[in-house]
Order: structure tokens, then sequence, then C-alpha cells
């Protein structure tokens, strides 16, 4: 398998798996309700980060609020003396408080998405951003389409090489996809256990970088809580909000766990672990996705970044799965 993926139409080059940096943010909160993962310890964190790189990980995506900032700042120290080796892509759209680590609501205005991309270089420690993401999945298009020309000054200014939307709405990736010269990805949940067809078909029209959050289902697909294993404290899935599916009170739903089962042996074939094989099912859907797993430890990043030498799941062992899970595709 080719190791690299061209990031749609902008011809920037990045790893065929990116490193997911929700989880290194840390914890953070709307009121009582828990965003993030649990806690961290940030030396793992650079030291995943550091491992992925050496094992060919080049595309980080963070986002502004993932723990509130932090995310973005343990990135910017562990890529210290790197940037140019890497492509690091960020989010704007929601807005927090810094210090008390709070989620604070919604705001698509052009003055914010630009007052954010302050703080992100700043707390990236770089002058320019990769690509820059709209956040607001379920933003008006006529407000996302307010966003265009701005975000090709900043293009032209050399702040960003390239933007993009994270939504899994079809006609809003579409409508901003081909109003902006240098849009050249969205962003969509895709995993075994989630089928998004009209996005992946839109990338593949449409010439752009699938970006796949959620690869491994919230972590379903490592299989590891197929036996009642509970997350930790400040963990969004002890708590889940409504969108998140796969787990009630911290444990994985019945139903869910049964479908991974269903298709483990098959995931597992030639020596790859679930999560391993899990990715190779997206690099078979598609050669336009991106798989970005969250990874916040040295153990994570290695087995993520093992999957690069397994490749895509056969013609054979996909149809499987697709039989077993999706048999009307």
């Amino acid at each position: 398998m080719t190791q690299t993926r061209t990031l749609g139409r902008s011809g920037i080059e990045v790893s065929a798996l990116g490193f997911g940096c929700w989880a290194i943010g840390g914890p953070f909160w709307a009121g009582e309700q828990p965003l993030g993962w649990g806690a961290v310890d940030d030396d793992e964190s650079i030291q995943a980060i550091h491992r992925a790189l050496d094992l060919g990980v080049t595309f980080f995506d963070t986002a502004s609020n993932y723990g509130a900032g932090h995310s973005e700042r343990v990135l910017g120290k562990a890529l210290q003396g790197r940037r140019d080796d890497v492509v690091i892509a960020s989010k704007f759209g929601y807005t927090f408080i810094e210090e008390s680590r709070q989620a604070t609501g919604e705001d698509g205005s052009v003055a914010y998405m630009l007052s954010c991309l302050d703080g992100v270089l700043s707390r990236l420690g770089t002058d320019y951003l990769d690509l820059y993401q709209l956040h607001l999945g379920g933003l008006p298009i006529d407000d996302a389409l307010l966003l265009i020309e701005p975000l090709e000054e900043l293009v032209a200014a050399g702040k960003i090489r390239a933007y993009g939307w994270s939504t899994d709405d079809p006609q809003r990736a579409a409508a901003f996809a081909r109003a902006g010269r240098h849009c050249t990805s969205v962003q969509f949940d895709e995993s075994v256990l989630n089928e998004n067809a009209e996005m992946v078909t839109l990338c593949e029209t449409d010439d752009l970088g699938g970006i796949n959050k959620g690869p491994l289902a919230m972590g379903l697909l490592s299989g590891k809580y197929q036996t009642g294993l509970a997350v930790g404290q400040h963990d969004i899935r002890g708590k889940a909000p409504e969108w998140l599916r796969y787990f009630d009170n911290g444990v994985a739903v019945p139903e869910w766990a049964a479908k991974v089962d269903a298709v483990r042996d098959i995931l597992t074939s030639s020596g790859r672990t679930m999560s391993q094989g899990a990715l190779a099912w997206l690099w078979a859907r598609s050669p336009k996705l991106i798989p970005i797993p969250g990874i916040r430890t040295v153990s994570q990043a290695a087995e993520n970044a093992g999957a690069l030498s397994y490749g895509p799941l056969t013609e054979q062992e996909f149809a499987q799965v697709q039989s077993i899970l999706h048999p009307t595709s």
C-alpha cells in the first residue's frame, strides 16, 4: 500500500494514517458534561507523537477547543523542530475558557474564525496552519458560505494552506467545497460500524480528502470493551451525549458490541489487531479516506501506525465484512 495520500485537491501530501489529538487535550467540560477522554499524561502524549512520527505518521488533527486549547499546546511542544516534517490541521467554531477548561458555546462568525486562528497559531507555536476546518457540523449553509472569502484571504496571506468543513451532512459539505477554490477536505464519521456512503461518494467525485473521525467507533473497534470494561472518570463515554451511540454509562452497548464480534475474525486476519483491521477496512473502502484514530499513549501510536504495513483489507475480506454489516450497500 502507498503509505501517503494527497489531501484532496490541495496537493498537500499526508500519511495515509493521521493522529487524532482530541484525547491528548485531557479533560474539559460543558458545565458538568465531560467532553474529553479523561486524564492524560502530557509527557506520554508527547512521546506518543514522537513514536508516530518515527513510524511514518505526518498528519496531526486537533481543534482549538480540545482540552480548551490544551491539545494544541501539547502538540506544538511535541513538534518543536519538526514543523516542516508534518501537516497540522485544526478547527474553529466552538468557544471555550482555557483557564477553567469550560466549553461556552458556538460561534460561526468571520470575526471568531479570525481571532480563533490567532489563538491556534500561538498555542501550536507556528506561523501557519496547513488545514483550517469549520467545526460546527450543523451551521446553516448560507452562514458557512460567508466564511469562504475570508478563508481565501487567509490562504493568500500564507496563514493557512487550505480549509475544509467537519460535517456529516453531504449537502453542506458539497456547497462549501464547490464554493471555495482552496476547500480541500471534509471530516466526517466513517467506520466499519458507520457506513457514510454519500460522504465517500462526494470525496471521490469532488476530489476531497475524506478525513475520518471515529474510525475506531470511539474505541469500541479496539475490541477491549467487549467484556464490560468501563471507561475512566471524566470520559465523555461515561456520560454519553445523545450522538454517542456506542457506549452507555461507560460500557459498550450490547447491540454494537455484537456487531464488532461478528466481524472480529475477518478484521484480525493476517495477524492484524482489531484496531488495525478497522483501519484496513477504511483504506479498502476508498483511496480518498484518511483515518485519524485518537491516540494518547506510545502503545496506541505503535499499534495504529503498524496498520500501515498491512495495508487495506483484500477485496474478499472487505466483501465479507459488507455482507455481514452492510448487506444492502
